[in-house]
């Protein structure tokens, strides 16, 4: 059995969110409508076909859209997601400034971000990861 000697710091980076693609974005407005968009505070790195879930706050309403999974079908712009539903009846969307924010998060299948590597084969994953794209990959 061969003995290995520790990890060089550069190679056992600590774990960051920002790692991981594509991430979790917070909603700064839905617009309501036979399709409905999601536009995000920042950028986003989300492709269509990809499966997303919204999570909204209950003050914010838009309940109708909170906790589902929804299909991305196209991106108008960098920040705006366009989903695969009928909203105009749905409650509006409130822009509000809370500590808990609405998120829209993507769903994985391939999981391959693993944020533990042990002596064990216990691997954790973070949930809804892609891809581990760290600076020591």
């Amino acid at each position: 059995m061969a003995i290995s000697g520790p990890i060089a710091l550069y190679n056992n980076l600590p774990i960051h969110a920002e790692y991981y693609q594509p991430r979790r974005y917070r909603i700064a407005n839905i617009i309501l409508g036979l399709t409905t968009i999601i536009e995000t505070t920042l950028d986003h790195d989300y492709v269509v076909g990809q499966l997303i879930r919204n999570l909204i706050p209950k003050p914010y309403g838009c309940q109708q859209l909170s906790g589902l999974v929804f299909t991305v079908l196209s991106i108008p712009e960098t920040n705006q997601i366009e989903i695969n539903v009928d909203s105009r009846f749905f409650d509006p969307f409130l822009q509000l400034d809370l500590k808990q924010v609405p998120q829209v998060i993507p769903i994985g299948d391939i999981n391959n971000g693993a944020i533990n590597m042990g002596r064990t084969n216990n691997t954790t994953y973070i949930y809804g990861s892609f891809i581990n794209i760290s600076p020591g990959k």
